[in-house]
């Protein structure tokens, strides 16, 4: 039982990591669902890591959550180091677009630096408003704390994320329909995975009878 809670602590763990790696890296394209609805390419991505912590914490606890979610602040630190070297570093002779390879990735450190802020604040907060759920209908209702959650987190780090990412490259009013648009976008998203969690926790619990810890 110790073995399969370590195997499925490993694989939430790691989707949660890569999701929010490769969210950072996408961040820079912004994608026109409508006039009136743009967000970033990387939104689909980032909003993955929500059903991810929901799960490990109705499993696992807040505890060993809050720690994951700091490795993430510490992996995307250590992403960041990296794309500052790639980008640094000499290219070869025959390399014909380091410009537009600088860039692209120059752009993703400051869309790195706002993912970390927007990321800490958001997580932390999606951690304790679903576990303060859970207290409080003591432990019914998944539905309702997987969606309170992640819907006001995701409220806070849409806010945080473009105003520190792209404050200052657009209008008040862009960023403004920036925001909407990206938290619109990661509401559908939050009512759609719901059912991803019922699913994970009751394979969890069920398949690999892995119990609960108490929050």
């Amino acid at each position: 039982m110790e073995n399969d809670r370590l195997f499925i602590l490993i694989v939430l763990s790691s989707v949660f990591i890569g999701m929010l790696t490769i969210s950072n890296v996408l961040a820079f394209k912004l994608v026109e669902f409508t006039t009136l609805l743009i967000a970033p390419a990387g939104v689909f991505a980032y909003a993955i890591t929500y059903p991810m912590t929901d799960t490990m914490v109705e499993i696992f606890g807040k505890d060993k959550v809050k720690f994951i979610v700091f490795i993430g602040v510490l992996t995307q630190l250590l992403v960041l180091g990296i794309i500052q070297l790639s980008v640094i570093l000499p290219s070869a002779s025959f390399f014909q677009h380091q410009s537009e390879f600088a860039l692209v990735l120059s752009q993703s450190s400051r869309i790195i630096f706002a993912s970390l802020i927007a990321y800490l604040f958001s997580q932390l907060w999606d951690i304790t408003i679903f576990s303060w759920t859970k207290k409080k209908t003591k432990g019914k209702y998944l539905w309702l704390r997987n969606n309170l959650s992640t819907i006001s987190s995701q409220l806070l780090d849409s806010t945080l994320f473009v105003i520190i990412a792209f404050y200052g490259m657009m209008s008040t009013s862009e960023l403004l329909m920036l925001v909407i648009g990206q938290y619109f976008v990661k509401v559908i998203i939050a009512v759609m995975d719901t059912p991803i969690v019922y699913m994970l926790v009751y394979i969890i619990r069920n398949k690999f009878d892995v119990g609960e810890v108490e929050i």
